[in-house]
């Protein structure tokens, strides 16, 4: 069982305008005291057609963590507009909270973003080149996707670096409890 389960993500100031801050209301709880930190990422997807456009908005450790029930606010500056292409900058997108202990990923929410002009004459004659300064940004907080993956909450660093390059026994790597993707709009899934 998982020594970390988040209870709550409430996605604040949504919607927004596209260069507001993502903020994040995170409530978890710790069913025993955890002598690492958590690490929490924010990523913002800056196109389904690759990876190499995903953002890693902000990192933030947590810990070492009591056990108990605990809240944070997240916040991350919105994404570099450089690193977009222009093609994905107005439309649905996906943002990404995920948290490792000790270098494993446990747990993955996922929201839809929706990026549009909030100016009828904008959303019906959009502008070449997207003008970043007139989009509003709206986060589908009603519907995360959440996938959860087993990790090793006991294995130390020490023993991690030791079996780096060893081949993982059967069984080492525990498929996800639950697999929940999103589709993006050219078939990727995330």
């Amino acid at each position: 069982m998982a020594k970390v389960q988040v209870l709550n993500v409430a996605v604040l100031d949504n919607p927004s305008p596209f260069r507001n801050p993502f903020q994040f209301e995170i409530t978890f709880e710790c069913m025993e005291d955890l002598p690492e930190d958590l690490e929490w990422k924010i990523i913002y997807v800056g196109s389904a057609e690759s990876e190499e456009y995903d953002q890693v908005l902000d990192s933030v450790l947590v810990g070492p963590v009591p056990a108990g029930r605990h809240m944070f606010v997240f916040q991350a500056d919105a994404p570099n507009t450089g690193l977009i292409p222009e093609s994905d900058a107005v439309g649905v997108t996906v943002v990404l909270i995920t948290c490792t202990y000790r270098g494993q990923e446990f747990i993955r929410i996922g929201y839809y973003v929706n990026n549009e002009y909030t100016d009828p004459e904008l959303r019906e004659n959009p502008p070449v080149k997207p003008d970043y300064t007139q989009l509003q940004r709206n986060i589908l907080a009603s519907n995360p996707r959440v996938t959860r993956f087993h990790i090793n909450w006991e294995v130390t660093m020490d023993k991690m670096e030791d079996s780096e390059n060893v081949d993982p026994a059967p069984n080492a790597m525990l498929p996800p409890t639950k697999t929940v993707c999103f589709k993006h709009r050219n078939g990727h899934h995330y």
